[in-house]
């Protein structure tokens, strides 16, 4: 089974030309919508109507606007970094340009933070930059410490599951054969 990707999105435009360029793009994880950010957590907690993992499984992505009604999108990423069995890809999705709201994301986990385009054709880009990275090309190791169902997974289908463990841990960069910790 491919593991959805959730999109945490209360505007119907955005999410129609999000649904668009994923099938221009070909993207095969199905897509699920929370119009807010109470329904996400809901969605993640398989809470009320949710409660069927069968028919509503973790994302394996969760793509999350900033604004959004009952609960804003900082608060829901707060929240799925505060839940220890929780370890997706979230890729903040946003309007806002500002530094405290990028800043703010990093701090509490996002994985990336990107400015939504202004026309389809940037979006479309988008989507398959997404696709191509976090989709195919983000692997785990096999000792990754992932529980529950993903780690039942074979290797293969475990893409774009990273442990919040790995969030805070600080990589070597290596740059021209010099290895360089930021």
């Amino acid at each position: 089974m491919i593991n959805p990707i959730l999109l945490v999105e209360d505007d119907e435009n955005d999410v129609f030309f999000f649904k668009h360029a994923m099938k221009k793009e070909c993207v095969v994880n199905p897509l699920r919508v929370a119009s807010d950010g109470q329904a996400a957590i809901d969605y993640l907690q398989g809470a009320g109507a949710f409660a069927n993992r069968e028919e509503f499984p973790l994302p394996s992505l969760i793509v999350l606007d900033l604004k959004l009604p009952f609960v804003m999108g900082l608060d829901v990423l707060d929240w799925i970094r505060r839940q220890p069995r929780l370890s997706p890809i979230v890729i903040v999705l946003s309007s806002s340009q500002a530094n405290a709201d990028i800043g703010a994301a990093y701090r509490l986990g996002a994985n990336a933070y990107l400015v939504k385009p202004s026309d389809l054709a940037k979006l479309q880009e988008m989507i398959r930059a997404i696709k191509d990275f976090w989709l195919t090309h983000n692997i785990l190791a096999a000792d990754s410490g992932m529980e529950g169902e993903a780690a039942d997974l074979p290797r293969s289908q475990r893409r774009a599951l990273i442990p919040a463990s790995y969030l805070s841990t600080p990589l070597p960069i290596h740059e021209n054969n010099y290895s360089i910790t930021r």
